[in-house]
């Protein structure tokens, strides 16, 4: 079997499995967690459309399964969530533990090239390609080829990075506080710098302010995003930068379709995160074809 299932927990009205297995992408065993909403079971539907989750700098897939909530909404309207974890875990690399926002629990989503790096950290192959091709296999009922990405902060740079890097693939995207524009911040210089090296044309390569203008897909979803008046990321450290994200989309297929939306007094955590989950279900079910 390509997965060990480490637990079964009854939520909501549907299952949360946790799950291990061994990454030929990183090369380590990897965590991830899958809620099953009620119609896995009780839906005459042969397929399942998905809602892939991607969380942000020193999360496991436990923070999101535990804290966003959002499995009433996936019961509501018949999709299964996918919750990654956010970096390989115990590749025994010199210095990946030494800094939260680097190496372990921060993967950022990039396949490293810096040879340190370059045999473990491959989170984006792993996350569009690997992770979702045995899932597909092991949950035959879930339907990969529908489904719709989302994530926060660092995981809301990766969901807007592979939905523009993948046309077509995904059918709606949203962030919840991301990092819009990695190469103008100092988290995105670290990581990016530490894993792609000093060429700033590979740092283009994954960054979605640069992105937007290359889109060559067909379907042109609206882009929703929230971010709080009150992330220290966003108004103190300048690590967010959704405006620049809105102003590269000027001229593009996404003109007057990122939905960027400030919401005041709310903060960069999870209560922030639960309090919006409800308008982002509703946002993906309606591309996901389970709504009007």
């Amino acid at each position: 079997m390509s997965f060990t299932t480490d637990a079964t927990l009854f939520t909501f009205e549907g299952k949360l499995i946790k799950l291990t297995h061994d990454s030929t992408e990183t090369k380590t065993k990897m965590n991830v967690n899958v809620y099953l909403p009620k119609q896995y079971e009780t839906s005459s539907e042969k397929t399942i459309p998905v809602l892939l989750y991607l969380s942000g700098l020193t999360c496991t897939p436990n923070n999101a399964s535990e804290k966003a909530f959002w499995q009433p909404f996936a019961d509501q309207y018949g999709f299964a969530v996918v919750f990654p974890d956010t970096s390989p875990r115990g590749a025994a690399i010199e210095g990946e533990d030494e800094s939260w926002d680097f190496g372990s629990g921060a993967g950022f989503y990039v396949d490293a090239t810096v040879e340190k790096w370059a045999k473990n950290y491959r989170m984006y192959s792993y996350v569009h390609g690997e992770l979702q091709e045995k899932l597909q296999i092991e949950f035959p009922k879930l339907d990969f080829s529908t489904i719709s990405i989302t994530g926060h902060s660092m995981g809301g740079y990766g969901a807007l990075s592979g939905f523009f890097k993948n046309p077509n693939k995904y059918k709606s995207v949203s962030a919840f506080a991301p990092i819009c524009n990695p190469i103008e911040c100092q988290w995105g210089q670290k990581n990016f710098g530490g894993y792609l090296g000093e060429d700033k044309s590979a740092w283009a390569a994954y960054d979605p302010t640069e992105l937007i203008s290359k889109y060559e897909g067909s379907e042109i979803p609206e882009i929703l995003i929230h971010t709080g008046t009150a992330d220290p990321f966003y108004h103190r450290d300048a690590q967010l930068l959704p405006e620049n994200l809105v102003a590269a989309s000027k001229g593009t297929k996404f003109e007057g379709k990122v939905s960027s939306n400030l919401v005041e007094g709310y903060d960069h955590s999870y209560y922030f995160i639960s309090s919006f989950v409800g308008q982002h279900a509703a946002y993906h079910a309606k591309y996901l074809g389970l709504s009007k």
